[in-house]
């Protein structure tokens, strides 16, 4: 009985964390990022690394200063570190941790771009491309292999030396701008 009470309150903490998402893709970003802070506040550093993974996921696009957005990456990555297949499969049975790991990525390799550190989003891209064979041929595997594309190309334009060229016509960078990786998907 303690267990399926448990596993009916992990339930919840991922609904309201997908709550919360709505109301950010309603256009409500400040709310958004309030309620988020306050449910990171309820799980604590050391909650349910599920939940962290995914409200830190989360978290990092509701800011407005790419050094905030890579530190809530950067937690949703040490979170997923910590996550476990079995503790995947208890919320979705077709999920694995490893299958995480290319967005996690390409989302701090599309963090580092912001802020002008070229090697390291090398890095993690480099990283999101040694994943992605992981992802299912569909809609979400696709988006995230087109994002490190676009990432890609976006860094090749920089040339080895990091130095910013002039972005191609329509294409915009940093707050505001274009996401240079593909839109989040819940895990």
């Amino acid at each position: 009985m303690a267990e399926q009470q448990e596993q009916a309150a992990a339930d919840a903490m991922m609904t309201r964390i997908g709550q919360v998402l709505m109301l950010f893709h309603g256009g409500d970003r400040e709310e958004a990022r309030s309620r988020f802070l306050d449910l990171w506040a309820e799980i604590g550093e050391d909650g349910d690394p599920l939940h962290r993974c995914t409200l830190a996921h989360y978290m990092a696009d509701t800011q407005d200063d790419p050094s905030d957005e890579l530190a809530w990456d950067l937690r949703a990555l040490s979170a997923a570190d910590e996550l476990t297949d079995d503790r995947v499969a208890e919320h979705h049975r077709s999920l694995a941790v490893r299958a995480f790991y290319p967005s996690l990525h390409l989302n701090l390799a599309a963090d580092y771009v912001k802020l002008g550190r070229s090697e390291a989003a090398r890095s993690h891209l480099r990283r999101a491309r040694a994943t992605v064979d992981v992802l299912g041929d569909d809609a979400y595997g696709d988006g995230i292999r087109a994002g490190i594309a676009r990432l890609e190309l976006t860094l090749d334009q920089e040339g080895p030396s990091g130095g910013t060229s002039e972005p191609t016509p329509g294409h915009r960078r940093g707050p505001g701008g274009e996401t240079l990786g593909p839109p989040r998907q819940r895990p």
